[in-house]
């Protein structure tokens, strides 16, 4: 089932990335971590098929892959014999200015029109080139790429009250035809800051490139691979939502960013050093004064040509940038949760439901800072107003009446009268317990876990404890799992009930003055 939703994610990736952020079948390839083969064939299928970007929220992951792979796949056209290309004349031309693949393979096809297609013909040229082992400067075209990667300094912030300095994080971000740099200081490398900077690099840019490039940190790689790195969800969620595509850098690789590298160098020349004898009290003032000699790197001259990083970047990366969208990204974490008997599925501590046909299923929670979504294979099938107050008491819920089962005689045989029947083969003081639990709560199933616990009490400590530590705790009025597991850990079942007198000498106390002394 994992693996079949992870298929299906996959192909609407590929299928965003192509349609939505416009990037060639080879960098979906790359961004996706599937082979060219792969997305080409996702994408003819997907136009068999008939179906477009965006899909339509109706289809879940079962009916697209029913309609993308419910035919049955044509046989593959015999192999022809076609004319292989002169890649030494084709090396040579290339190095001409302005001439490119696309414009070599043209020229090919109308040699040979019965020639090889420019997939081929691109990957195939690029593979005898490696053979030449010639290290090649890279070529950046306008608004493609953004590089961003943490500096190896820090910006030291003293707290005001107690003099101690921490050490925030340096973000760099550089677009790769301009080399237009972006900077700030985080409050940490964790996630939220990761996400942050890349929010406000974007928002300095006013647009958003085709493919952002790190470098493989743990915050947003969850597996490092020079083949198949693995994304962070949420870092996928805010490529997706800007329509661009993440792809890490190869690791011991450092020709893929050199363009970060040569940038965080010059940012920690040119704006940490000459920082370095101010004091900064809080992250907003470090990174006004950042932003201060941020403007002025940008507007000096370039030693390598003519113009600066801010002229290049009006003359060649905006024009080419994608628009942002409309809503600023709204930063959300995802688990993976099971639904729980009572048709609920616990975040932070507290319970949040879902239609109650889900019970025993996997499905995947996103978490933000006001909402709690769940899905189930990529369609939405509840959401809930995040209740902040209510997460810092544990065992709480939140429930949509809409998901409660119209007769709970169908809700997998769980209903409050089974379990109560189960406490009364335990005993009568389990099974008061039961009706206690269930009466407390506004809906009786949000105390069908507490009932469970109890239950599976009797598996370790057996029914005839059970029973004795369930009166104990009608004794004492303690009707909750927590209390009879407590009376069974230390015993106290099997100790005799204290009366009323005995109860009340326990209270008793010698700076307690008592009834008597208002006598």
């Amino acid at each position: 089932m994992a693996r079949a939703r992870i298929a299906m994610r996959k192909i609407r990736d590929v299928l965003r990335l192509r349609f939505e952020a416009g990037l060639s079948p080879q960098q979906v390839s790359v961004a996706v971590d599937l082979p060219r083969t792969t997305v080409r064939r996702y994408l003819a299928k997907a136009a068999e098929a008939g179906v477009e970007w965006p899909i339509p929220p109706e289809l879940d992951d079962d009916q697209l892959e029913r309609r993308l792979f419910g035919t049955r796949k044509a046989p593959a056209p015999k192999a022809v014999r076609r004319p292989v290309p002169d890649w030494q004349e084709v090396h040579r031309e290339y190095k001409r200015p302005g001439v490119t693949l696309q414009l070599l393979w043209m020229e090919y096809k109308e040699r040979y029109p019965e020639g090889f297609q420019y997939s081929w013909f691109a990957e195939n040229y690029r593979t005898w080139a490696r053979k030449l082992n010639v290290v090649m400067r890279q070529e950046h075209r306008a608004g493609e790429k953004l590089f961003v990667d943490f500096a190896g300094q820090t910006v030291p912030i003293t707290n005001p009250r107690t003099g101690q300095i921490s050490q925030a994080p340096f973000f760099v971000a550089a677009l790769g035809a301009s080399s237009y740099t972006y900077a700030e200081a985080t409050a940490s490398q964790d996630l939220p800051s990761w996400i942050s900077a890349h929010v406000k690099a974007l928002e300095f840019y006013g647009g958003v490139p085709q493919i952002i490039v790190p470098d493989n940190p743990k915050v947003g790689i969850t597996r490092a691979d020079r083949y198949e790195p693995e994304l962070q969800r949420t870092y996928l969620e805010f490529a997706a939502h800007y329509g661009c595509a993440i792809i890490p850098a190869r690791p011991r690789k450092p020709r893929d960013k050199a363009k970060v590298e040569v940038a965080v160098q010059i940012a920690e020349r040119w704006i940490l050093a000459r920082l370095r004898n101010r004091t900064f009290f809080s992250l907003t003032e470090a990174n006004e004064a950042i932003g201060e000699q941020l403007e002025a790197l940008n507007r000096k001259d370039l030693t390598t040509g003519p113009g600066s990083r801010l002229s290049l970047f009006e003359a060649l990366d905006r024009p080419a940038l994608r628009p942002l969208p409309v809503h600023r990204f709204e930063y959300a974490t995802w688990k993976v949760a099971t639904v729980s008997i009572d048709y609920h599925v616990e975040v932070n501590r507290h319970r949040y439901s879902v239609p109650y046909q889900l019970v025993g299923q996997q499905c995947e929670v996103r978490v933000s800072l006001n909402t709690v979504e769940v899905f189930r294979r990529s369609r939405r099938v509840a959401s809930h107003r995040r209740d902040h107050r209510a997460e810092r008491t544990p065992g709480g819920f939140t429930t949509d009446a809409s998901h409660m089962p119209e007769s709970h005689r169908c809700y997998l045989e769980w209903t409050p009268e089974r379990l109560v029947r189960w406490g009364r083969q335990m005993g009568p003081a389990t099974a008061q317990v039961v009706e206690q639990i269930l009466r407390s709560r506004a809906h009786p199933q949000q105390g069908f876990r507490s009932c469970l616990g109890i239950f599976r009490l009797a598996r370790r400590y057996d029914a005839q404890r059970l029973e004795a530590a369930c009166r104990r705790a009608v004794a004492l009025q303690a009707f909750s799992y927590r209390s009879i597991q407590s009376i069974l850990q230390k015993g106290l079942d099997q100790q005799p009930l204290p009366d009323a007198r005995e109860e009340r000498s326990t209270r008793d106390h010698a700076n307690v003055r008592g009834a008597d002394y208002y006598q």
